[in-house]
């Protein structure tokens, strides 16, 4: 099994006190022959919508000693991610989840690249507190 983002539990129960209920952890996702693992998978049923809001979840720590190394790894990896629910699960969304200090400290370093590749990506972000294992915002373009 690969390994786990530092943030992956505290973004896992963040999610539960919002009312998801982790389906898959991890998810496993196929593009034609390729298996990948994003980290979770996750539904909500909304009041007056039938099957409810489906997604899967990618959590990004951005620890790696080269932030431009990371980004292109995130970027290749949302987007084999994103051919694999087109074809295999095309109701669910995908989010990349990033901690309020990664966001604030990490990402920083790099911001108006970050913001540039989210929107021409249209990548949806979650961001969340890592200590509160609280959603601070969702971000769709």
């Amino acid at each position: 099994m690969s390994r786990r983002d530092d943030l992956h539990f505290p973004v896992r129960r963040a999610l539960e006190k919002e009312g998801w209920t982790i389906t898959h952890d991890p998810a496993v996702l196929y593009f034609r022959d390729l298996r990948m693992r994003a980290d979770l998978g996750a539904e909500r049923l909304l009041a007056g919508e039938k099957g409810g809001r489906r997604i899967v979840v990618e959590v990004k720590d951005f620890d790696g000693p080269s932030l431009a190394g990371e980004l292109q790894r995130m970027i290749g990896q949302l987007e084999l991610y994103q051919w694999a629910l087109d074809e295999q699960a095309p109701g669910r969304e995908l989010f990349l989840a990033v901690s309020q200090t990664v966001y604030d400290e990490r990402i920083q370093l790099a911001r108006s690249a970050f913001n540039a590749i989210v929107e021409r990506k249209q990548i949806k972000l979650i961001i969340f507190d890592e200590t509160e294992e609280v959603i601070l915002q969702w971000i769709q373009q």
